[in-house]
């Protein structure tokens, strides 16, 4: 599994717009991509981070290539609430686990 790292930074005020935007938008199109394995999506203030795992380099390849992507990454670019650079790093993800003290329902913002 690979993990594909966008870091970006959002305007603080517009925050919600950008967790709007994540939610409805982003992550309907992630699952529709070959080799999708997951998401996390990660905000300290105006840091962000998205996080996602694929099956394959060929894979986030086809991301890279897919229309709904670049039609996703227009429009996120469109609404005006990324601020800065936007970086993606690639890494091997050689373990993965999630704790089961917490159920993920909790560990996350209810939509």
């Amino acid at each position: 599994m690979i993990a594909r790292i966008w870091h970006t930074e959002v305007a603080p005020a517009r925050a919600d717009e950008y967790e709007r935007f994540a939610r409805e938008v982003s992550l309907p199109m992630f699952r529709q991509q070959p080799g999708f394995g997951g998401v996390l999506m990660l905000r300290d203030n105006s840091r962000c981070q998205v996080i996602t795992l694929w099956a394959s380099h060929d894979a986030i390849a086809a991301l890279d290539g897919s229309s709904t992507y670049r039609e996703t990454v227009q429009a996120i670019l469109a609404q005006g609430f990324l601020r800065g650079e936007q970086k993606v790093e690639l890494c091997d993800a050689h373990l993965i686990a999630l704790g089961a003290d917490v159920p993920l329902a909790e560990a996350v913002r209810p939509s």
